[in-house]
């Protein structure tokens, strides 16, 4: 039967390694991972009756790809909706959160009225956006920035005031840089269709009334698990075969034999799994990179073979194996920075266009207060905050009236986003000096008297890609190249979207057509 390597133990990797195993029962997996833990920015934090998500907390059910994982994986009855009594979004003006106008999804409007009487907009705003149902179509087919769209669509005050701050709560992005039509090509579909934004959303609203209810994010299209995303994660670890998982193992080079993969991997000491992360989570699975003194890339000491680790901890019981080993295929689960350096010397023009992705990256600082320290009502699920506000905070999530679950009775439990395109420095802050600048912000906006009873500080650099403008022709081109070898499939946040159901989508995808070129080769598939 034919072996199988994945590289990059996220959400991405995972999914293609439980995708392998569905499609081809017989084939053996080897899923090699630089951290000491599964799920990459996935991680739940449990303690003191509270659930602390450490990045993404739910995932959106109008892609189906999430859904139809958790169904197979036994885990469908288990989702749950976000709190209807919440669905609505705040945006924060001159120090004061305003409710989003009703209907206003991401950068649209459905319903004139809310947008025409809301105090975020001046008058001359109100009627900017109002003129949009006269404004022409753009008939040229190429991409454009975020920024160039809905300036020339709804006016540069509704940019400002709540596109600019809905969007970059999504994507942490430059809205200058950032492809409308990497992102959300939906908006130019309908502009194109329709010849206006307010004509599309009244028709969406004649068809489908529900659906145009709600502000911002489509509330009602999230779901989550009831141990937090991490049960996903953990589901799909159980599932796959024994001694498949390696962690605390860094692949460095991936060479192509005789139509297989060498792998070449370094590996750190592994750590029981009892003594990972107990304390408060104040470090990132970025920052459990092996150390500098490892051996050499072929897994020798001195010319000498390393022992097999008797720490069965440190692979969910798998023994750890001397490397290195061919392979018969190779999916690449990395951001494309790592997959960059690793096919550089067998595509250097895909690895060019790789490592011309940029990162940014987020802070969040989780907060547990007493219901009775909090002054707003929270009456939502969160805010957002324009950058023309200069507040060192990007969104604040109320995370436990998004889901009652995740805090104790009378406890409230917050987390605070800074960082991005517009603080890229604080992702990589130290955790005292980002919580020194976010506390009082988030306590003059909020109205919180006194210290939070917890506090969780997760940061996360370089971990979310930018679609910038002519995203969408790059990621074809590396396509086109990496078609030279068959064997080989990239996954990832970096290709076809960044959202949960996407990076599963992207896995699968890769297992799929992995299976599809081995078969042909004339390796089953069990």
């Amino acid at each position: 039967m034919a072996k199988v390597a994945i590289v990059g133990g996220g959400i991405s990797g995972l999914a293609a390694a439980y995708r392998l195993q569905e499609l081809a029962p017989g084939y053996e997996i080897t899923l090699f991972e630089a951290a000491g833990r599964l799920g990459g920015v996935l991680e739940t934090v449990h303690e003191a009756g509270f659930q602390i998500e450490q990045s993404a907390d739910n995932f959106i059910t109008t892609f189906p790809w999430g859904v139809d994982l958790c169904r197979r994986l036994g885990l469908a009855d288990r989702l749950l909706s976000t709190n209807p009594a919440c669905r609505r979004t705040f945006v924060v003006r001159k120090g004061r959160l305003w409710p989003l106008p009703d209907g206003f999804l991401m950068m649209a409007p459905s319903r004139l009225w809310p947008l025409a009487i809301t105090p975020l907009l001046s008058p001359w705003g109100k009627l900017r956006a109002a003129l949009e149902y006269f404004i022409p179509a753009r008939r040229a087919e190429s991409d454009e920035s975020m920024a160039a769209f809905v300036r020339r669509r709804l006016g540069h005050e509704v940019f400002e005031r709540l596109v600019e701050p809905l969007v970059s709560a999504v994507y942490a992005a430059d809205m200058e840089k950032l492809s409308v039509l990497a992102t959300l090509p939906r908006f130019r579909e309908m502009e194109r269709k329709y010849g206006s934004l307010i004509r599309a959303m009244q028709a969406q609203r004649r068809l489908n009334p529900e659906a145009t209810q709600e502000s911002g994010a489509r509330y009602s299209m999230f779901v989550t698990l009831p141990e937090g995303l991490s049960e996903l994660v953990q589901s799909i670890a159980r599932r796959l075969p024994a001694n498949s998982i390696q962690l605390h193992t860094q692949v460095v080079a991936v060479e192509p034999r005789q139509g297989k993969w060498l792998l070449k991997v370094r590996r750190s000491s592994p750590v029981p799994m009892e003594k990972q992360r107990v304390s408060l989570p104040v470090q990132s699975s970025a920052e459990l990179r092996p150390p500098a003194e490892l051996p050499n890339a072929f897994g020798r000491e001195n010319g000498q073979e390393l022992p097999r680790s008797s720490d069965s901890q440190s692979n969910f019981g798998a023994a750890q194996r001397p490397w290195p080993e061919e392979f018969d295929g190779l999916i690449l689960a990395t951001p494309a920075s790592v997959t960059a350096a690793l096919i550089e010397p067998l595509e250097p023009m895909a690895a060019k266009l790789l490592a011309s992705i940029r990162y940014e990256g987020t802070a969040i600082l989780s907060l547990a207060y007493d219901r009775s320290q909090v002054g707003h009502p929270l009456n939502g699920m969160g805010c957002v905050v324009p950058a023309i506000e200069r507040s060192p905070i990007l969104a604040i999530s109320f995370s436990s009236q998004k889901y009652v679950h995740r805090a104790p009775p009378d406890k409230v439990l917050l987390r605070v986003f800074a960082g991005g395109a517009r603080q890229p420095e604080l992702a990589d802050g130290e955790s005292e000096a980002v919580e020194d600048l976010l506390l009082p912000e988030l306590e003059r906006l909020l109205r919180i008297s006194g210290k939070p009873q917890y506090r969780w500080f997760a940061r996360w650099p370089r971990s979310m890609p930018q679609y910038e403008v002519g995203h969408r022709e790059r990621i074809a081109r590396i396509e086109q190249l990496i078609a030279a070898w068959p064997n080989l499939a990239l996954a990832g946040n970096a290709y076809q979207g960044v959202g949960i159901p996407h990076c599963i989508h992207s896995g699968q995808q890769a297992a799929e057509r992995l299976c599809e070129v081995l078969k042909k080769r004339q390796i089953p598939c069990g």
